[in-house]
């Protein structure tokens, strides 16, 4: 059976919208998401909110309560009736998203059991004939087949077959 490895964060998760929100809520402002195009979150902020941007990611729950991509859960569902599917998260820069991302999982996609998931700090260590993943750093070595999930911080990236959505990855995958 073939092994396909997705990313968390910006592949299923929605930190993005999130952070959008909050940023909206507390400033009253809106930024520009073009400015993420140089391949970081941290750019569309204000030089002055940055550091409040990059704390945000460390408090306790805030990896617990994102939304959900569109669509992700019939069709990971669907591919993990039909493959080896592993949920694979760069967990470990921020300490307090390892329990909020496991039971993050376990509300939003009850079907993928705890040993199908690894929270690691390298996804060096992950092999598989598939991996989608927002980050092309994380698939530059990968083994398998690459897909880059589009996201407002990697539209500049080339190289590698792009998903924009999960209705792209069910044509593929299902």
């Amino acid at each position: 059976m073939q092994r396909v490895i997705v990313d968390m964060d910006e592949v299923i998760a929605d930190p993005l919208t999130d952070m959008l929100d909050w940023y909206k809520h507390q400033f009253n402002q809106e930024v520009d998401i073009r400015k993420m195009e140089s391949g970081s979150w941290l750019n569309a902020f204000p030089e002055e909110h940055r550091p409040l941007i990059r704390q945000r990611l460390f408090e306790p729950g805030f990896f617990r309560h994102l939304p959900v991509m569109p669509d992700s859960q019939e069709v990971l569902k669907a591919i993990n009736d039909r493959y080896d599917l592993f949920i694979v998260s760069a967990a470990m820069e921020f300490p307090n998203s390892l329990k909020d991302k496991l039971e993050w999982l376990g509300d939003h996609f009850p079907f993928i059991s705890w040993r199908q998931v690894a929270l690691t700090g390298d996804k060096r260590v992950v092999y598989g004939d598939h991996m989608i993943d927002d980050h092309s750093r994380h698939l530059q070595h990968f083994n398998g087949k690459t897909y880059l999930y589009t996201a407002p911080h990697n539209l500049n990236e080339e190289g590698y077959r792009r998903v924009n959505n999960w209705g792209e990855i069910a044509a593929i995958f299902l």
